[in-house]
């Protein structure tokens, strides 16, 4: 957890975009001043079927509260089995984190295209939510 300017502790939001499908909806949410968590911190990947299991576990077990993905869905560039693969990364990062004592729902995908600013500040923040409902 870290603690905005206003003194309120918000969970840390581990955050993996897309370079040319999910990264530029972020950038509209920033750019369109849409406030969302200041503890989700972004890293950007090619595809969203390139993200490990084993990323997520780490992030989780150093200091990260939940893991977003900001999945390709339809649009990916790369593949167009896209969507099903990122399923299995997400089925298998959270048997892992079962393995590991670490509730599942510290994990979330939906599909952010390039133009969902609204819709990734809509789930971070329900995400946000779920996040302190888990540390009460």
């Amino acid at each position: 957890m870290i603690v905005d300017v206003k003194s309120t502790v918000l969970p840390k939001i581990l955050v993996f975009s897309t370079d040319s499908i999910s990264d530029p909806g972020i950038d509209l949410a920033g750019a369109s001043h849409m406030d969302y968590s200041t503890g989700a911190m972004v890293i950007s990947v090619p595809c969203s079927s390139g993200i490990h299991p084993g990323w997520i576990l780490h992030a989780l077990k150093n200091g990260f509260d939940g893991v977003f993905i900001a999945a390709d869905g339809t649009d990916c560039p790369f593949l167009e089995d896209c969507t099903a693969r990122t399923g299995n990364i997400v089925a298998a990062a959270q048997a892992l984190l079962k393995e590991n004592g670490i509730d599942p729902m510290r994990l979330k995908m939906a599909a952010i295209c390039s133009v969902c600013s609204e819709s990734f500040v809509s789930h971070v923040e329900k995400f946000n939510s779920v996040l302190l409902k888990l540390e009460a």
